[in-house]
């Protein structure tokens, strides 16, 4: 029998180590205080081995000194597990642990003393059926050691105990099976004690306790309450669950199944028939999938998104499967309504603004052999009418004209509402006729009895003839025709020709206004960020727009080409350059370390030394010249060649980087690019934009950017548009980006926003 006792402790210790280490690797509290547990068990079974497998005295004591500090260890760790296993949050906690800890020490003091004082226990000799076996005799003291583990393990049994009363039914089996070794163990231990037998079996008892705990508190996971969870979760879930065998029957269907099927008696036999009924053999397929089937009943449209998931053991064997019906009529319905509002005019019913460019650039493109108009039409003064008859009256009239619309452009045509009072059509060249378009908008008229007002209506119209053009560019090729006849009431139609965009009056006016713009801060700098291939934001390009007064928002090519004309591009320019280095100085003095490309125009050169005011203003400010990065296009070295590219050596030996801007949008010449000091080559991806030859675009701007490397110059590939251009023009080994994929050009607050967001934290102006 001590054999065999010996074999099962000893394969207890091991089995207990084993299950300790287990539970340390974990990272959840409760786990680390399981291993405390499971290792506090191993001393008093080791004690246990050497009391039962020692003959002699002094070998015996020291494992019951083992013995029965090992026991102080377990009541301290099992104190410290239970606390982590119930998630306890008491507030006298550590005033409990600190008492224990106390005694505990106390204790082990106390037997430390015990060869000294003999207070606590001593051995004995025992013959049991002519075996020696030696016992201990207590004494006061381990009365005391007794009294103090087990006030714990009472502690330790009463909180599981509360927790099994107070939790609900679900969660008490994992409190109830721990609680009950618990009392095993300790009624095993009690007898023990006063039996008074020379083995103790009890540590088997401790022993399977650890490995009960230790398998509750790892692996263990409350199967009926997981049950009662998927099977109230299903049942209260608003889309119709069926579930079937492997054999296609159905064993069960939640609420919303069931009355999906009109089916009362909850008689789950009749799902595969019903749902056949109303959907066919989709059910019947295959494999998991997922599909939106669509029925129409009573002239109503309802959509229903199915999906069925098959159920295997391990073997992979097919044991059951889910399918759910879910109605998605709302939602799609929803989502009509949302891509409907996204696309047309709330007032007119007819496309918006954005939606009717898009669509014409995709009629444009998709028949590139067919002549295209674009006629653009406004209402003259209808700002009175809406204050003499009231918005009522004027929103009338726009419904009104949008009606006549597809009257006017055929089957073929396209249009749509541009702004207030101005809409745009698009219609095949040969279907376009002038005097239609006269007859359909000259009746239209606002009769309030004493008031009767005549609505004349302007048309411009501009014959697509560069089709790469932007359509927002052709509609205000349109506009500016239009524009010429704006006031005349005798004239209704006006053909967009060439000389308008240079027309005389605009451009006196804008030259007229140019410094105050630039005084009042009208003329100001937006920036478009530039990134690297991994997508970190370092730098921004340095762009002129002109929020004007009374025209708003200018685009460039209202004013700039003016202005290369008359020689005012210098000051724009000079003023733009002065805004970025303010700009820089104030991120050099936070620490920010981005660039500002600034952009030089040719007409520049006639007007100013380039090299003395780039140089002065990095002095005045105090930046450092390579933060502000020089732009020049190729055709700037087209004349007086020698003393230009001196003058760009000149500025990068001073520090500044220069960049060649539009490089592939007009006829680059590499002998230029082999003279030229450049650092940076700034590649158009414009030429991209034309499908027919895409492949052999892609190309050349590969060979481009692998020249670019060999020839030690960073290359910056402008008007990337898309996640495919970028990911494209990465694996190519472009270095740098800018283009309206990663942000169009902003505002300097906005720019600012787009910085924070990209983890630049800048701080606004």
């Amino acid at each position: 029998m001590r054999s065999v006792l010996l074999v099962i402790l000893i394969f207890f210790v091991m089995v207990l180590a084993i299950c300790s280490v287990v539970a340390f690797r974990s990272r959840k509290l409760e786990n680390k205080a399981l291993s405390f547990l499971l290792f506090a068990l191993i001393p008093p079974i080791l004690g246990n081995i050497i009391v039962i497998g020692s003959t002699k005295s002094n070998i015996a004591e020291i494992g019951y000194y083992i013995y029965f500090i090992g026991m102080d260890l377990t009541m301290l760790a099992l104190a410290n597990f239970t606390f982590q296993y119930c998630q306890l949050k008491s507030k006298g906690g550590k005033a409990y642990f600190f008492i224990i800890r106390l005694l505990m020490l106390i204790d082990v003091v106390s037997y430390a003393f015990n060869p000294v004082f003999h207070h606590m226990f001593a051995t004995r000799l025992t013959m049991v059926d002519g075996l020696r076996y030696l016992t201990f005799v207590p004494f006061f003291g381990q009365t005391c050691h007794r009294l103090l583990d087990y006030s714990v393990f009472l502690s330790a049994i009463l909180i599981f105990f509360y927790k099994v009363v107070k939790a609900p039914t679900i969660y008490a089996e994992r409190y109830t099976v721990i609680l009950l070794s618990m009392l095993f163990g300790g009624a095993w231990q009690t007898f023990y004690i006063f039996s008074r037998t020379p083995l103790d079996f009890s540590m088997i008892g401790f022993a399977v306790f650890g490995l009960l705990t230790f398998y509750f508190t790892l692996y263990y996971r409350p199967l009926r309450l997981l049950d009662k969870m998927l099977a109230d979760y299903a049942s209260q879930k608003s889309e119709a669950l069926y579930f079937f065998s492997g054999f296609n029957e159905c064993i069960w269907a939640n609420e919303s199944g069931l009355d999906f099927l009109n089916i009362t008696n909850k008689d789950f036999s009749l799902v595969p028939a019903k749902l056949r009924e109303t959907f066919g053999e989709v059910q019947r397929r295959r494999g998991d999938w997922q599909v939106q089937e669509t029925i129409t009943q009573n002239g109503k449209t309802r959509y229903f998104i199915q999906e069925k998931h098959l159920v295997t053991d391990k073997k992979g064997a097919i044991i059951g499967s889910l399918f759910s019906v879910r109605d998605n009529t709302e939602d799609q319905l929803a989502l009509k309504r949302e891509v409907y509002k996204a696309s047309h005019d709330p007032l007119t019913g007819i496309y918006n603004s954005m939606r009717l460019m898009e669509r014409i650039r995709e009629r444009l493109d998709d028949n590139p052999d067919t002549a295209y108009t674009v006629v653009f039409l406004d209402v003259d003064h209808f700002k009175l009418i809406n204050d003499v008859y009231g918005r009522d009256v004027g929103d009338d009239m726009l419904r009104l004209i949008a009606a006549r619309l597809p009257l006017c452009v055929g089957p073929d045509g396209l249009y749509g509402r541009i702004a207030a009072d101005s809409f745009g059509m698009c219609l095949p060249s040969a279907d376009f006729d002038e005097d239609v378009l006269k007859e359909k908008f000259s009746d239209i008229v606002v009769d309030k009895g004493t008031l009767v007002q005549k609505l004349v209506v302007h048309l411009g119209v501009y014959d697509v003839e560069e089709r790469d053009l932007e359509v927002s560019v052709m509609l205000d090729r349109a506009h500016m025709a239009l524009q010429t006849i704006k006031h005349d009431r005798h004239a209704s139609v006006a053909h967009y020709d060439n000389a308008m965009r240079d027309n005389t009056l605009w451009g006196q006016t804008i030259s007229s206004e140019v410094h105050e713009a630039i005084e009042t801060g009208q003329i100001r700098p937006y920036l478009q960020p530039i990134t690297d291939s991994a997508g970190r934001l370092i730098g921004a390009e340095a762009l002129v727009r002109w929020i004007h007064p009374v025209h708003g928002f200018l685009p460039p090519y209202r004013f700039i080409p003016i202005f290369e004309q008359n020689g005012l591009i210098a000051d724009v320019d000079r003023h733009i350059w002065r805004c970025a280095c303010e700009l820089l100085k104030e991120w050099q003095a936070k620490g920010y370390d981005q660039f500002i490309s600034i952009n030089i125009s040719p007409n520049d050169f006639y007007f100013m030394d380039i090299e003395a005011v780039l140089n002065d203003l990095v002095k005045t400010y105090g930046i450092q010249p390579e933060k502000l990065r020089v732009e020049i296009t190729e055709t700037v070295m087209m004349t007086d060649a020698d003393h230009r590219m001196g003058m760009l050596s000149r500025l990068r030996q001073a520090g500044f980087i220069i960049e060649m801007d539009d490089f592939g949008s007009g006829y680059s010449s590499l002998n230029l690019l082999n003279d030229m000091p450049v650092d940076v080559l700034k590649i158009d991806m414009g030429f991209l934009h034309k499908k027919k030859n895409i492949t052999r675009s892609e190309v050349i701007l590969r060979h481009t950017i692998n020249m670019a490397k060999d020839l030690g110059i960073v290359s910056l590939t402008e008007g990337v548009e898309t996640a495919s251009q970028f990911e494209m023009l990465s694996g190519m080994g472009c270095e740098l980006f800018q283009g309206y994929y990663f942000s169009k050009p902003i505002s300097v607050e906005d720019f600012y926003a787009f910085c924070r967001e990209r983890g630049v934290m800048m701080d606004e102006k």
